[in-house]
């Protein structure tokens, strides 16, 4: 027999009246809370401006040309327009926006002494609450090394354009871009083997020993540099020595590692070492080895060569600018779109997780996005952002929103942070929630 309800009701002649309790009530599942995921994906060097947003508003919208490949998830979507980064609006062209797309604020000019983002990205603050509930914070990934030197046309230092997730005012968190190594974390994470965890942390000490006598030897802007790099090595530290830890929490492993699954290492190929990323972030979440990641497609100012897509014939920077030319539109918006299909391919991933009666992706936030539409313009104005699964019912997907122009891209994050469970007041230039998207 189908279990009922304790809340079954008996309703007739205009009453409604409880049922007693039964023994077939006891059978009754209680529906277990989802575990929530959100992650962020950031594209570089903007969009083609006319070809991203879809037409009709509400649940009564059409797909555009560079979504189209999204199709099958439209369910799944909540596609925002008219949101803006206010705080990104002055400086250069580039590193502004991407350094501050998770955070919403102005970024330090600087060569690369006193780099700051004067803030902490939304991932991170989510990562606080989470990262205490499984064994990995969040995840930073990428693919390619970070850029150094100064770009001298606009008087920042490169290093900017390499991250968008900040623990901190001065700490943008280090990426890992081997996809091997990222899979041997997780692994890692999700059981310690033998004593290695003890170990690695009797090695980071002894950095960290080594780097106090180096300290004293060094100038104030190489004292700076070296701070900055020993608190990604604390938050290693951390991580270790929770793993070692008696679990305070009863975590458990939520879907095997196949062993044989490792990644080779990086691939030669842009758009395979992409997918190979795409695929960490699925084990991550499907494992529950952890709940926050960030990815960036490329760095900021990236002139990754996409030849290899039919058509296109030019690097991705040189045709972001592409001065109204009608050719070099066509191509940058073909580089869009295969953005979207890749983030295509992970939502169908997460969606082919089965957690119960819901799915991976049906538990996650899923975000894509970029730090301004028109490459050619810089122009930080009605951003192009989506946002993909339910969180577990708490968002209402499957809408196209329009808002006032220049509505704050912070009142997303708000609306994203409460979903994940980690509400605030306010987020950087925040207003509120954003209207509509909480179910």
């Amino acid at each position: 027999m189908k279990p009922l309800s304790r809340r079954t009701l008996l309703r007739g002649a205009g009453v409604s009246l409880a049922l007693p309790w039964l023994e077939v009530m006891h059978a009754a599942p209680e529906k277990a809370t989802p575990l929530i995921r959100m992650a962020a994906m950031y594209m570089p060097n903007g969009t083609h401006p006319g070809m991203w947003t879809p037409t009709g508003e509400g649940r009564d919208f059409t797909l555009s040309p560079t979504l189209s490949s999204l199709e099958d998830l439209k369910n799944q979507l909540l596609i925002v327009t008219n949101l803006w980064n206010a705080d990104s609006k002055g400086g250069d062209g580039h590193y502004v926006k991407s350094s501050g797309f998770l955070t919403c604020t102005t970024i330090t000019k600087t060569l690369g002494v006193d780099v700051s983002c004067n803030g902490i990205s939304m991932d991170q603050m989510a990562a606080q609450k989470s990262g205490k509930l499984t064994p990995l914070a969040s995840m930073e990934l990428g693919v390619a090394p970070v850029t150094t030197g100064v770009d001298k046309n606009v008087g920042y230092t490169r290093v900017y354009g390499s991250h968008i997730a900040w623990g901190g005012p001065t700490a943008p968190l280090a990426r890992e871009i081997d996809p091997r190594l990222v899979f041997e974390r997780l692994f890692r994470a999700s059981g310690p083997q033998g004593s290695s965890a003890k170990q690695d942390i009797q090695l980071l000490d002894r950095v960290l020993e080594d780097s106090k006598q180096l300290r004293t030897q060094l100038g104030a802007a190489d004292r700076q540099r070296l701070d900055e790099y020993l608190s990604g090595v604390r938050s290693l530290e951390d991580r270790l020595d929770r793993a070692t830890r008696p679990q305070q929490t009863k975590w458990q492993l939520r879907a095997p590692f196949d062993p044989n699954a490792k990644p080779a290492g990086i691939p030669k190929e842009y758009a395979e070492h992409v997918r190979l990323m795409m695929d960490m972030i699925a084990l991550g979440f499907q494992t529950d080895t952890t709940r926050v990641a960030t990815f960036m497609f490329n760095n900021e100012v990236s002139n990754q060569s996409f030849k290899f897509l039919a058509g296109v014939n030019d690097a991705h920077h040189t045709l972001s600018h592409h001065q109204n030319d009608a050719e070099k539109m066509r191509q940058y918006q073909l580089i869009n779109a295969w953005h979207t299909e890749q983030y295509g391919y992970l939502l169908r991933k997460l969606n082919a997780m089965k957690e119960g009666e819901s799915t991976v992706l049906d538990n996650s936030m899923i975000l894509l996005g970029a730090g301004f539409r028109d490459g050619n313009k810089h122009d930080p104005h009605n951003l192009p952002i989506i946002l993909a699964g339910r969180a577990g019912g708490r968002i209402d997907a499957g809408q196209h929103l329009s808002y006032a122009p220049d509505s704050p891209l912070a009142n997303l994050y708000v609306s994203m942070l409460d979903a994940f469970g980690t509400p605030v007041e306010r987020f950087a230039d925040s207003t509120g929630p954003l209207r509509g998207v909480l179910a």
